[in-house]
């Protein structure tokens, strides 16, 4: 088990009608691809009386093609989080471990993630089975408004919802019966529109035509 040092996380988040036009953008201003698109799995944990959730905090273990266990909470501003990480080596050990500690698996979510490196931030284009989804990491919020606005994209449509709490809005929305948010359990599911979601779309990048027919796993 490696730990790594706590540290502050500036991030913003956007929803996207596709990711195509924002990846071609990436490529076209020069922005430097560290990470291929790479299917993960995120477990997320609370308490019996969701404590965690009650007050703002998270703690989620992700597997990609590396294991890591992560709490966050947030500080200043939704932008603007503690967040705290260290790399294990089996999922299933952590998961037995938290079990024991009284914390119980209350959700998983997968998703597909692409990273690039663009100046000073991070720039991660996201493909949930509900949507799509942009991420801006960086050293300030400054420095990550400059890069969200060299994308074309209005800064005043970041949000601050995790991606379980657009999900069970999403439920609540469609009257959905099952708990994980899987491409297998959205498979049946063919359109899902911002408006389901109750998230804005950039104006600069709404098109009408959704990629998830293109999807492929």
């Amino acid at each position: 088990m490696q730990k790594q040092e706590d540290e502050i996380e500036i991030e913003a988040k956007f929803y996207l009608p596709q990711l195509s036009e924002i990846r071609e953008r990436l490529l076209g201003m020069g922005a430097i691809l560290i990470s291929e698109r790479t299917f993960e799995i995120n477990w997320r944990f609370d308490s019996s009386t969701h404590a965690l959730t009650s007050a703002g905090k998270v703690l989620r273990l992700r597997e990609d093609n590396r294991i890591r266990l992560t709490y966050k909470s947030a500080i200043i501003s939704p932008e603007t989080r503690k967040e705290i990480e260290i790399e294990v080596d089996n999922s299933q050990r952590v998961i037995g471990l938290l079990g024991a500690l009284g914390y119980q698996v209350v959700a998983t979510y997968e998703k597909y993630r692409e990273t690039f490196s663009w100046k000073s931030t991070e720039i991660v284009l996201d493909e949930l089975p509900f949507g799509f989804f942009l991420e801006v990491e960086g050293p300030s919020i400054e420095k990550i408004r400059k890069t969200v606005e060299d994308l074309g994209i209005d800064w005043n449509m970041r949000i601050s919802l995790s991606y379980l709490e657009i999900f069970e809005r999403l439920k609540r929305k469609l009257q959905l019966s099952f708990a994980d948010a899987s491409f297998e359990n959205f498979a049946e599911i063919e359109h899902i529109h911002a408006d389901d979601l109750d998230l804005q779309v950039s104006p600069e990048l709404h098109r009408p035509r959704s990629e998830f027919d293109e999807r492929s796993d």
